[in-house]
């Protein structure tokens, strides 16, 4: 389902950009028949957007790519909160872990 709605949105930015009309939140929203919360919500999605958005203007410019480089750390600010939050889901498992096997005197397997 989450591959199928980023080929959507792909979709959707490709076919407004190239009938000329504006790439913006609330027209792929539309569009792809989703809510524009959800856009902003996901980070992949947003991304997708921002990068189209981008690309219809002159990124080249100062400003451009101050709001590029912006856009771009945001994504990986989301994707670091992510990778805390895995991190700290596997130390627990490993703790738990580790916790059961001294009660048991053997392996989870054993």
């Amino acid at each position: 389902m989450k591959a199928e709605l980023v080929a959507r949105v792909e979709q959707a930015c490709e076919e407004l950009a190239a009938a000329g009309q504006t790439v913006s939140f609330s027209a792929v929203a539309r569009h792809v028949g989703i809510g524009r919360a959800t856009l902003y919500r996901r980070p992949d999605l947003r991304a997708l957007v921002d990068e189209r958005r981008l690309r219809g203007r002159d990124a080249r410019t100062l400003t451009g790519l101050a709001a590029e480089l912006a856009q771009l750390r945001g994504s990986v600010e989301a994707i670091a909160d992510r990778v805390r939050r895995h991190d700290e889901l596997l130390r627990r498992i490993t703790a738990n872990d580790q916790a059961h096997r001294g009660r048991s005197g053997r392996g989870l397997a054993g």
